[in-house]
C-alpha cells in the first residue's frame, strides 16, 4: 500500500466524524449562505480544529464568496479546500545541509517519540542517507531497548549507554561516532518527561551544549512530536516547549488513532510551527514527510 492510501486510511476516523459532515453541508445546502457558514464552523470547531483557526478560515472563505461571488456549494468547498492548505501551509523540509547534520527529537513520554525516531531515519535513509541513532532517553525504563529494536528494523546503528547514564555523555559519544562514521544525520531521542518540568529543560540545554562543542557549525532540527489522540492538549502541550526550546517542525503522530486530525490546523495556527511529518499507523514506513494539498484531499475524498 503506497503512502497516498495509507494517508486516506490512516484519516478515515477524522474524514468519517467531522469532514463527512462539512461534506454533507455543501451537498444538503442549495445556495451559499449564512446558515452554511455558520454550520460549517460547528463542524470545523468539533473537528479539533481549534477556536481561532476555525475564526480565521470562516472569515477567509466569506471574504472569498464575496469576493468571487461563489453561489455555488461546491465551488464554497473548493474555496475552502484551498483555505485549509494555505493555512496549514507545506511542511518545509529539513535543513539538513551540512555533514553531519542533527535532528533532536523532543517530547512527553507516550506520544510515540521513540518509535517516530527510528521512523524518520527509515525515511532519511531510503533518501541514501547514513543515519546514526543516539538513545539520550536513558531515564525511561525500556527507552533504549525499544530504541534498538526500532533501529535494528530500520538497519541503523544506536549509540547508546546502560539506563540511568547521563543523557549529555551519550550524545557526546555519539556527536565522535557521527565524525568517526561519516555519517550524514544524527538523531537523538531525548528524555520525554513532562513538559513543565525545570530539570528537562536543563537537560535539553545540555546537551545543545556538548552537540555546539562537538559538532560545530552543524545543521540542527529541533522536532516535537505530539500524539493527534490528544486534540487541543497537544496544543497545550506544544506552547509549553516553544516556550524553553528552539522548535522547528511538529511530527504529529497517532492520526489513525484519532477523530481529532483538525488538530494540525490548530496547531499551525497557534505555533506558527510546520508540521514536518505525520504517523498514520505502527509500521516503520508509516511516518512520512507532511504534504498539505494530500492531507486536505484525503479529509475531503469521498
Amino acid at each position: 500500500m503506497g503512502f497516498w492510501e495509507k494517508l486516506k486510511s490512516g484519516l478515515s476516523k477524522t474524514k468519517e466524524a467531522i469532514f463527512k459532515q462539512v461534506n454533507d453541508i455543501f451537498k444538503n445546502f442549495v445556495k451559499v449562505d449564512e446558515e452554511m457558514l455558520e454550520e460549517l464552523e460547528e463542524t470545523l470547531i468539533a473537528a479539533d480544529v481549534g477556536f481561532a483557526a476555525t475564526e480565521e478560515i470562516i472569515e477567509t472563505l466569506r471574504d472569498r464568496i464575496k469576493e468571487e461571488r461563489i453561489s455555488e456549494p461546491q465551488d464554497a468547498k473548493k474555496a475552502l479546500m484551498e483555505i485549509l492548505t494555505d493555512m496549514i501551509g507545506e511542511g518545509e523540509p529539513l535543513c539538513l545541509d551540512t555533514k553531519p547534520a542533527v535532528i533532536l527529537v523532543i517530547g512527553v513520554n507516550g506520544v510515540g517519540k521513540t518509535t517516530s525516531v527510528a521512523k524518520i531515519a527509515n525515511c532519511l535513509k531510503s533518501e541514501g542517507k547514513n543515519v546514526l541513532l543516539c538513545a539520550a532517553d536513558t531515564f525511561r525504563a525500556g527507552a533504549i531497548e525499544q530504541l534498538q529494536i526500532w533501529g535494528d528494523r530500520a538497519g541503523v546503528e544506536v549509540i547508546r549507554h546502560a539506563e540511568g547514564s547521563d543523557p549529555a555523555a551519550v550524545v557526546f559519544d555519539a556527536a565522535q561516532a557521527a565524525k568517526a562514521k561519516g555519517a550524514d544525520i544524527l538523531i537523538v531521542d531525548t528524555a520525554g518527561r513532562l513538559h513543565n518540568k525545570k530539570n528537562l529543560m536543563n537537560e535539553l540545554a545540555k546537551i545543545d551544549r556538548v552537540l555546539e562543542r562537538e559538532l560545530p557549525g552543524s545543521a540542527k532540527e529541533t522536532l516535537l512530536v505530539l500524539d493527534a489522540v490528544t486534540g487541543q492538549n497537544a496544543v497545550n502541550q506544544a506552547v509549553e516547549f516553544k516556550n524553553a526550546s528552539d522548535i522547528t517542525g511538529i511530527v504529529l503522530t497517532k492520526l489513525d488513532g484519532t477523530a481529532k486530525g483538525g488538530i494540525a490546523f490548530s496547531i499551525k495556527k497557534v505555533l506558527g510551527i510546520p508540521v514536518k511529518y505525520i504517523g498514520v499507523g505502527e509500521k516503520i514506513d508509516d511516518l512520512q514527510a507532511f504534504n498539505a494539498e494530500e492531507f486536505v484531499s484525503a479529509l475531503f475524498e469521498e
